[in-house]
This record gives structure tokens, sequence and C-alpha cells, in this order.
């Protein structure tokens, strides 16, 4: 998606407050001791250019979350700003700021076309209709349902309603973007183009985008930083590289162009072997680097090429069920 001229002066005002802003945020349903808290004290800051995810399991308090950060779910206490906007004394104001994508919510109107839902959407942050019409056409275009634009949504299959909904979202070009499960129900090629345009818009257009998913390679491949919550508290709030390497485990792992049958027999004690990708993998079982030399030594002398010798780096998937385990 090309980048295009700001539709709201707010965009090109110097931006000397962060994105979002959270304080404290709680969310208790229910009075005295059958209460039921799904968001305790919730504090985050996000700055503008970038890419946020935000994660947790189901019922972790993701989602009534970005609910009280679009003026959706009112806080028991706390405070949620938005591009310096207090969302309960200025919701009007925060929620220009905001283009959102809710899972599991109907965000679109199905009895309209896709291209009156982007109009009506437009319309109702204020934009003209002149000022609509390019940027509705370039994301329809771009999510292959210009030739269907005027058909209504409710006869759209769910992934088709999931892109104009996408595009609804984005069609104000608003500075800051939240997205709840935005490539649900997508095909590859539209979840691609989903995840091209969350890179595009922070590091091209220097917009915030808040990105909660259950798809954790998504979330390690595209976010700056990592907030996960488990029980409507926060458990880790680091960038993303750092959360990882903190993680780093004390193991080594041996890539090799050689049939797996035939490194059986020279592996040390302990040792792991796998076949990955086309190639032997060998996961030595702790940091002593004696094993791993003689490892070396005796693929040198077999005349196998070793291809990558790496300290074991779990993924954001393994780091994420520690964290949620409490481990």
């Amino acid at each position: 998606m090309q980048a295009t001229p700001s539709l709201d002066p707010v965009h090109s005002a110097v931006r000397a407050v962060p994105a979002l802003e959270v304080r404290g945020l709680t969310k208790r349903y229910g009075r005295g001791p059958n209460a039921v808290t799904a968001v305790d004290n919730v504090s985050f800051t996000v700055s503008y250019g970038q890419v946020f995810g935000l994660l947790g399991p189901n019922g972790a308090g993701k989602t009534t979350t970005i609910k009280m950060l679009t003026g959706l779910v009112t806080p028991t206490e706390g405070a949620a700003l938005v591009g310096g906007y207090d969302v309960g004394r200025q919701r009007g104001d925060a929620v220009r700021q905001i283009g959102a994508v809710l899972e599991g919510s109907r965000n679109v109107y199905w009895s309209l076309t896709a291209w009156q839902n982007l109009h009506y959407f437009g319309r109702l942050k204020g934009l003209r209709a002149a000022q609509i019409r390019p940027r509705a056409e370039q994301l329809l275009r771009e999510l292959g349902l210009w030739e269907r634009r005027h058909q209504q949504v409710g006869v759209f299959s769910r992934g088709m309603q999931q892109k104009v909904a996408v595009a609804a979202a984005l069609v104000t070009d608003p500075p800051i973007v939240l997205l709840d499960e935005p490539t649900i129900g997508l095909d590859v090629d539209a979840a691609r183009t989903v995840r091209r345009w969350i890179v595009r818009l922070a590091r091209d257009e220097g917009k915030t985008v808040v990105l909660t998913t259950h798809q954790l390679a998504m979330a390690e491949e595209l976010s700056d930083r990592v907030v996960v919550i488990r029980d409507g508290r926060v458990v880790a709030d680091l960038p993303t590289r750092e959360l990882l390497d903190r993680y780093v485990e004390d193991r080594y792992e041996v890539r090799a162009a050689s049939p797996v049958g035939e490194l059986a027999d020279v592996l040390p004690a302990g040792a792991t072997l796998a076949r990955a990708d086309g190639q032997a993998r060998i996961e030595l079982p702790s940091a002593d680097q004696r094993p791993l030399h003689a490892l070396l030594a005796t693929l040198r002398e077999r005349e196998v090429p070793v291809l990558s010798v790496n300290r074991v780096q779990p993924g954001l998937e393994e780091i994420f069920v520690k964290l949620v385990r409490g481990e």
C-alpha cells in the first residue's frame, strides 16, 4: 500500500505525546465477592511508529483492554489516553485517532455494500466523499474486492467480510490502528497483504499498530515490542528482540548436510538427532563446549559439511507458553 497524504491535520502535528498511554487500567464485572476482574492494573506506553504485540491466552483480558482503548467498555479504574486524549473524558477526539478491527465483532454493516461501508465509516470520522473515494478504491483493489464493491457484505464469505473490515479500519488513514486477529478467515494472499500493510503502516507512515493474535509466529515477525497478559495482568513488557534474547538457552544446535542415519553413531551423550529442512539437526544437551568440539572434529574427519552452529533460541511461541504457565 503506497503512503498517501494525511487525511487529518492531526497526522501532521508534532507528536509530543505517546500514541497510547495506559495507566492502571482495570475492569471488574459485578460487585462484592462474586466480582470478576477481567483486566487488573494494566499499564504500558506505546510510541508512534511501533508495531505493538498485545498477547495472551483466551480470557487473559486482551480484547477487554482493546475495547477500553476504543471507548466500547468503561474501565472500573485507571485511564487510557489515545494520541494524548483521555478516552473517558474526550472520547470523540480519542476515537478519531483510531481504526480498529475487533475479533469476533461485526465490524461492518452487512446490509451495505463494501463501497458503502467504506464511505460510511469515512464520513463517520468527518471526511468528505472526495477524500474517501481514492483511498477506498486503493484498499479494495489491493484486497481483491474492487470488482465486488457494489455487492452487499452480507453475501460475502467470512474471509471477504474480514477484508472489508480491515479496509474500513484503514480508510480514514488513522494514526493508530488496533487489529484484533486481523488475518482470521483470510486466504494466504490476503493474509500476506495485511502483514505487509502492518509493516508499511509503522515503518513508512509512522503509525502505531496494536496487534493481538494467537498466531505467535506473525507476532514475532512483525512486533517491535510485546506485552504478554495473563489473568488480566502484565507478565512481560519488552522489545521483542530483548524478550527472545532473555530466553536463549545454554544448549547448542549443529546442522549438517548429511543423512540422519549416517550420524547416529557420533552423537555425544544426551544429544538428539532429527531431520529438518533436508538437513541433519543435532541438539546438544548443555553449554559445555567440549562435546561440541569433539562432535565438530568427528564431522570434519568424516568430511560431513557443517552448515551452522548456534545456541538454541526458543521462538516467541515457546516463550509465550512459559510465561502463561508462570515458568
